[in-house]
C-alpha cells in the first residue's frame, strides 16, 4: 500500500513539474497572482534554477524515474530498490523543507504548484519513516 501511495505522489509530482516547465507560469489565470500567491515571482526568482536548468526540469526527470523505480518494486521488490526510493524521499524532503522556507521567509511568495510538489514530499517522507518504524516493531 505504501509503494501505491508513493507511486500516485511521484506521479502527481511529475505532471506538476510538467506543468511548470511547459506552461506560461507568467499567466495571471495561471498563478493566482496576488500579494501572497504570486508563482510567477517564485519561478522568476534566482532560487528557480540550479547550473542554469529550471528546478521542474529537474523535477520531470526525478519524478520519473522516481516513479518507474517504484513501480518495478511494486513489480518484484527488492531491498536496493527500497533504499534507493527511501534515500531519494529523504532527500526531497530536506529539499522540499527549503524551498517552503524560501517561498516563506525569502520570497514571500508561494507558488500552489511548488507546494503541492512539496507537501506530497512531505507525506511520502512520513510514509517511509512509518514504514520503517512498523518494519522495526516486527
Amino acid at each position: 500500500m505504501k509503494y501505491k501511495i508513493l507511486l500516485i505522489i511521484f506521479i502527481a509530482s511529475l505532471m506538476v513539474s510538467a506543468i511548470l516547465t511547459f506552461s506560461n507560469t507568467g499567466n495571471s489565470d495561471f498563478c493566482g497572482i496576488n500579494e501572497k500567491e504570486n508563482c510567477n515571482a517564485v519561478q522568476n526568482s534566482k532560487y528557480a534554477s540550479l547550473f542554469g536548468i529550471s528546478n521542474s526540469v529537474y523535477g520531470i526527470f526525478i519524478f520519473l524515474i522516481l516513479s518507474i523505480l517504484t513501480f518495478s518494486q511494486m513489480q518484484k521488490p527488492t531491498k536496493n530498490k527500497q533504499l534507493l526510493i527511501a534515500y531519494a524521499v529523504i532527500t526531497g524532503f530536506i529539499i522540499a523543507i527549503y524551498f517552503i522556507f524560501l517561498q516563506i521567509f525569502i520570497l514571500k511568495a508561494l507558488c500552489r504548484y511548488c507546494l503541492v510538489i512539496d507537501f506530497g514530499l512531505i507525506i511520502a517522507f512520513f510514509l517511509v519513516i512509518l514504514g520503517e518504524i512498523k518494519k522495526k516493531k516486527k
